[in-house]
């Protein structure tokens, strides 16, 4: 298992960039100004930070209203075989909300919260960017 990012699920997405772009000088991976997802990375490592629209996220969980509000944060971690892993952690006592289901042609995901209600993002890296 890899620690791919922490995502920060933002209300206003174009403020959020600017400030991770112009204000701490991170570098954007695609230039998605208006989102509503995007990849910073520090001039220095390869550890990133990104930003994803709430309602997007709450859109993939099916939830609605103030529920989905209350997400601030996703912690995302890479695994190389998510069914199996899925599978594993079920019978460990984690409760899948979401998938394993394709999220774009590079990966599929899986969604879970921890004890205190943080999601969790797992995914399956299908296709490597070049």
């Amino acid at each position: 298992m890899e620690l791919a990012q922490v995502r920060l699920l933002v209300n206003d997405f174009a403020a959020c960039y600017r400030f991770y772009d112009e204000v701490l000088g991170l570098k954007p991976q695609s230039g998605a100004v208006d989102g509503p997802y995007e990849k910073f990375s520090p001039t220095v490592g390869s550890a990133g930070i990104a930003l994803q629209d709430r309602s997007m996220m709450a859109g993939v969980l099916g939830e609605l209203g103030d529920e989905a509000a209350g997400h601030r944060s996703l912690v995302v971690l890479r695994v190389d075989a998510l069914n199996a892993y899925c599978e594993e952690i079920t019978r460990r006592g984690a409760r899948i909300l979401h998938g394993p289901a394709p999220m774009t042609d590079r990966m599929r995901v899986a969604h879970l919260k921890d004890p205190e209600g943080n999601l969790v993002e797992l995914q399956e890296w299908l296709l490597l960017r070049t």
